[in-house]
C-alpha cells in the first residue's frame, strides 16, 4: 500500500458529475479548503494484498453474523440501547432472514498487517457512488491498463437478482432531510442497480410514505401499497417515532432493507461482543461496554454515533473530543490505534460488501486522527 500523487484530469468537476457525483461541492462542511473527490492522490495496492484484505472482511462478516446470532440467543437487546417493545420483533426478523443487500467495514490498514474493524457501516452506508463509479472511471482515464478492488456495480445488480421480493413496485425511499444530495444520488444509483436486475421501482421521500390504519400497511403518494422498499433512512430513527412502530409490528407487510436485524451490525455495540466472542483476534481492536478496563488509550464510541461525532480520543498524553449530539443512548470503549500517516494524511478504508461477499474498496483520508465530514475521497488502484 502506497500513496501516489498524480495530475487531475483537466474538468474533472464536470466529469464527476456527470457520472452522479453532483454532491462533492456540498458534501464539505463551508470553509473547507481541499474538495471531497481529491484525484490529485490515490493509494497503490498489490493483488496479494487485495486478496488478503478480501479474506479478512469476509471472515469479519462472518463473525458479524454469528454476533446477531448470539445477542438474539442471549437477549442482549438491552446493550444495544434497543428499546423493549422491539426486541421480539428483531429477533423474528433474523428469524425469517430478512434480505439484507449491501454494508461497508470501515478498517484501519498501514500494509504490513491485518487490516483492524473501526466499525461497520451495516444499514446506511454511503460513499457508494464514487466507490463504484467514480473512481473506476478515473481508473479508464488514467491507468487503463490497471486494475481496481471494484466489483460493486456488476454484485449489486446479481443481488438485487437473487432476492426473492414481495409481489408488485420496489419503493426507494430516502429523507428530504438531507440537504447535500448524497443520499438522492446514492439512492438514484441504488435504485438503477435494481432496474438493471429486472425489478421495477418507485422513488419516494421517507416523508411521504402513508400509513394506512384500516389495513394496517403503509402505501405511496399514489395509494399504491409498498410491500418491499429500500431505504436510506437509518432504524434507529424509525424506532424513535410512530412511523417506525408501524414498520416494526407490522413487518409482515413489507419487506424492508436494509432488515430490521441489521440493528445489531449497525450499532457500536457490536464492536464489545466481538471482542466479547473472538478475544485477541487480529482484525479486531479491543472494546468494551462497561469501560475502557485495562485500556490506556481508547476511543469513546456513541453507539449510534455519525461521521465521527461526539467522541473522546483519551491518551496518556491528553484527551481530544468531537462536537456533536450523540451518546444519550451509550457509549463503546474501543482501544485507540491512531490512523497510519501517508504524507501527512491518514487513510480509512471503506471495505464494502455485497450479500455475503466483498465486493471493493472506497479510501477516505484525513489529516486528523477520526475520520468526519471534512475528510476527503480518493481513488485507489491495483497495479499489475
Amino acid at each position: 500500500m502506497r500513496r501516489h500523487t498524480s495530475a487531475p484530469r483537466d474538468g474533472w468537476e464536470q466529469i464527476i458529475e456527470s457520472q452522479g457525483l453532483a454532491y462533492h461541492r456540498a458534501a464539505h462542511p463551508a470553509g473547507t479548503a481541499r474538495p471531497y473527490w481529491d484525484e490529485s492522490v490515490h493509494y497503490l495496492f498489490s493483488m496479494e494484498e487485495v486478496l488478503a484484505l478480501e479474506e479478512q472482511v469476509e471472515e469479519l462478516h462472518r463473525m458479524c453474523l454469528a454476533a446477531v446470532e448470539h445477542v438474539i440467543a442471549k437477549e442482549r437487546f438491552a446493550d444495544f440501547a434497543l428499546p423493549q417493545w422491539a426486541w421480539a420483533e428483531v429477533a423474528r426478523s433474523w428469524e425469517r432472514r430478512d434480505p439484507h443487500v449491501y454494508g461497508r467495514f470501515d478498517l484501519r490498514y498501514d500494509g504490513t498487517g491485518p487490516a483492524r474493524l473501526l466499525e461497520y457501516n451495516a444499514d446506511t452506508p454511503t460513499s457508494l457512488v464514487e466507490s463504484s463509479v467514480v473512481q473506476w472511471y478515473w481508473l479508464q482515464d488514467r491507468f487503463p491498463g490497471d486494475d481496481q478492488w471494484n466489483s460493486l456495480h456488476e454484485r449489486l445488480v446479481d443481488r438485487w437478482r437473487e432476492l426473492t421480493l414481495p409481489t408488485g413496485p420496489t419503493h426507494f425511499a430516502w429523507t428530504s432531510m438531507d440537504e447535500t444530495g448524497e443520499e438522492a444520488m446514492t439512492l438514484a444509483y441504488m435504485q438503477e442497480t435494481a432496474e438493471q436486475a429486472g425489478l421495477t421501482t418507485v422513488a419516494i421521500a421517507m416523508e411521504d410514505i402513508g400509513w394506512d390504519g384500516l389495513n394496517r400497511r403503509f402505501v405511496d403518494l399514489e395509494g399504491r401499497v409498498i410491500r418491499s422498499a429500500f431505504k436510506l433512512y437509518p432504524w434507529e430513527w424509525m424506532l424513535a417515532d410512530e412511523f417506525g412502530g408501524h414498520a416494526v409490528r407490522h413487518a409482515a407487510s413489507t419487506t424492508w432493507i436494509e432488515p430490521l436485524w441489521k440493528t445489531l451490525l449497525s450499532n457500536k455495540a457490536l464492536l464489545a461482543v466481538l471482542w466479547e466472542m473472538y478475544p485477541g483476534h487480529p482484525s479486531l481492536l479491543p472494546a468494551y461496554l462497561d469501560g475502557p478496563r485495562e485500556l490506556s488509550s481508547y476511543i469513546v464510541k456513541p453507539l449510534l454515533g455519525r461521521e465521527g461525532a461526539s467522541m473522546r480520543i483519551v491518551t496518556p498524553y491528553g484527551t481530544q473530543d468531537t462536537p456533536g449530539e450523540y451518546g444519550a443512548e451509550g457509549h463503546v470503549f474501543q482501544a485507540f490505534e491512531p490512523l497510519p500517516d501517508f504524507d501527512g494524511q491518514r487513510p480509512v478504508l471503506g471495505a464494502w460488501l455485497v450479500g455475503d461477499e466483498s465486493a471493493g474498496l472506497g479510501i477516505r483520508e484525513t489529516t486528523g486522527l477520526i475520520t468526519d465530514d471534512t475528510s476527503s475521497f480518493v481513488p485507489h488502484r491495483i497495479e499489475q
